[in-house]
């Protein structure tokens, strides 16, 4: 092999190797972007179902208000059908 060959070889394997712990290190890069991705899927999650459970006690009791209001409008509503008009009984 003559030199000119063997030092174009020499370059070509040279930057194989360099390509190759570039390509390693964009792919370690990738797994822990998919890792932390999880991660933060996970604690969105979380988040919310915590928020749900602390919150529910105080959407219940908002429900039972309106509830309890809406009975008492419906009571109004129908309280002039149930009053004598003018003395008729």
């Amino acid at each position: 092999m003559d030199p000119e060959s063997k030092k174009l070889l020499q370059d070509t394997f040279t930057l194989a190797e360099d390509n190759n712990k570039m390509l390693h290190t964009i792919r370690r890069g990738q797994k822990w972007t998919s890792f932390l991705r999880v991660v933060y899927w996970i604690i969105i999650i979380g988040v919310s179902i915590g928020a749900f459970y602390f919150l529910q006690p105080y959407v219940d009791q908002m429900k039972g208000l309106i509830d309890t209001t809406q009975k008492t409008l419906n009571q109004y509503k129908n309280l002039p059908s149930s009053l004598p008009l003018n003395g008729q009984r």
